[in-house]
């Protein structure tokens, strides 16, 4: 037999049992996601289409096509503007979140003493804001500033703002200190990111006349075009289960109310869903890297 035949056959066994080898890995995932992801996402798809009622028998349902839909986009101006202001909040957290993370990530990657105090100082709040802590947070106003817009000057500046554009304004100005809350994860990653650039470019770069300003155009920026893109949908992601959500809160209440019930609150959620992937898809087709990266 040819040896080079054979030795191709070994590789391709070799790159089958690699192949095995991963799908072993993912496989508890994949089981877990449709039993426990799959399964009820079908299940609630089914219920945002029927009329749920849940009675001492079990649960019954009646066939309303997609009424549920049309009352959450066109009969419930409560839901709809929850949802703009949603959009409006997460479109104008994540740069903020984004470009604060970088910063404070290009601070911690300098070389100084007590670098790893001001790291844990950074990451503590992802720590300590478990559910009930934010909560309790919230309803204390520690996350917000909401007697800055009360100031005369802020007050008479954002009345000169046309009104799509004084809400994202007046959300920034007094929900800041919650959005910075939620920076910890991001800075590290950001950070990690910055310590996997070679070295040797920026040395390149500095003999060839490159100021540090051009060099983190060219080199650091660029480096980190992925690392945004996963920092930005992570981000979203964040703030869109974030457990003071109104959006969330108002579905979570809708679910057993006497006017709503379960297949009205299923239908809400797919809405909100469509809405995340958008999101989504609108920070990918800004942040995804280039097909062809410039080289520095």
């Amino acid at each position: 037999m040819n040896p080079t035949r054979q030795l191709r056959r070994g590789e391709m066994r070799h790159g089958t049992r690699e192949a095995l080898h991963g799908y072993g890995f993912v496989l508890i995932w994949i089981v877990g996601f449709s039993i426990f992801t799959l399964a009820p996402l079908v299940q609630t798809f089914i219920y945002s289409l029927n009329q749920v009622t849940v009675e001492a028998t079990g649960v019954s349902t009646k066939f309303v096509e997609w009424a549920n839909y049309s009352r959450a986009l066109f009969t419930d101006p409560t839901f709809v503007e929850l949802l703009i202001g949603y959009t409006i909040e997460t479109l104008v957290s994540l740069p903020i979140i984004l470009i604060f993370s970088l910063i404070i990530a290009l601070f911690l990657n300098l070389e100084f003493k007590g670098k790893g105090l001001f790291r844990t100082i950074f990451f503590l709040p992802v720590v300590i804001t478990s559910g009930p802590v934010i909560k309790e947070l919230t309803e204390q106003g520690a996350t917000s500033t909401a007697g800055l817009a009360q100031v005369q000057a802020v007050a008479d500046f954002l009345a000169e703002l046309p009104v799509s554009v004084r809400t994202p304004v007046e959300y920034l100005l007094t929900s800041f200190v919650l959005i910075l809350w939620f920076s910890g994860v991001q800075i590290l990653i950001y950070l990690s990111s910055l310590q996997k650039i070679d070295k040797s470019l920026y040395e390149a770069a500095a003999i060839d006349g490159a100021s540090a300003w051009e060099s983190f155009w060219k080199i650091t920026l660029p480096s980190l075009t992925p690392t945004t893109l996963v920092i930005a949908i992570y981000t979203i992601i964040t703030l869109s289960h974030f457990s003071e959500n109104k959006v969330l809160k108002y579905i979570y209440g809708q679910t057993y109310a006497v006017e709503g019930g379960i297949g009205y609150a299923s239908a809400m959620s797919f809405v909100y869903f469509l809405v995340l992937a958008t999101i989504l898809a609108l920070a990918f087709l800004l942040l995804r890297p280039s097909a062809s990266p410039r080289s520095a």
